[in-house]
């Protein structure tokens, strides 16, 4: 099985899925029991100072205050989930997604941040997306997304409302250009 482990996920044109149609999301782990990932360019209309104050971790003072909150997906739509350039350590419950990317799931790096000890290049995500074995590679076959590995300077350094397009671009596809007809040869 190929993984798709620190790829993203272009939703095509012809998907309706209120959840996924247009969007970009990045897979933080793929084998043979699934894939998980966080879609990366649905900013919701809170910020990160709103975590702060529902959390009561403070962060009046925190550089990061007014960076978005991305909503990630329709699973554990009540949970955060932080991509992050850089290690996984030292933050509890991390996994180490590619060389310099990182998801975290724990309340010591929304502390961190609060305090300006974190991470500087970060994304946070309330939900995520799940596929079951099998899922994904099923709606790749159907033609649902286009995959292209993942690059940290889109999730980081681009801003959102090109992410989808810089993805495409690596494969040198334009998504405004393509039919929402599907067909198999």
């Amino acid at each position: 099985m190929q993984s798709f482990k620190n790829h993203f996920l272009m939703a095509m044109p012809h998907l309706e899925d209120s959840h996924f149609a247009g969007s970009l999301s990045y897979l933080c782990d793929h084998d043979d029991n699934g894939a998980m990932g966080v879609i990366v360019n649905r900013p919701l209309e809170i910020t990160l100072e709103t975590l702060f104050e529902q959390l009561d971790l403070g962060g009046e003072e925190s550089p990061h205050r007014d960076a978005p909150v991305y909503y990630g997906g329709p699973v554990h739509k009540d949970r955060g989930f932080i991509l992050h350039r850089g290690s996984a350590q030292p933050w509890d419950s991390s996994i180490q997604v590619s060389e310099n990317v990182a998801l975290t799931t724990s309340m010591d790096m929304l502390k961190a941040l609060a305090e300006d000890q974190g991470p500087k290049q970060f994304l946070i995500c309330l939900g995520c997306s799940g596929w079951e074995a099998g899922q994904l590679e099923k709606e790749l076959k159907d033609n649902v997304w286009l995959t292209v590995e993942g690059q940290s300077s889109i999730l980081f350094e681009t801003p959102v409302e090109q992410r989808l397009g810089a993805a495409a671009g690596i494969l040198g596809v334009d998504l405004n250009l393509m039919s929402s007809q599907v067909g198999h040869s």
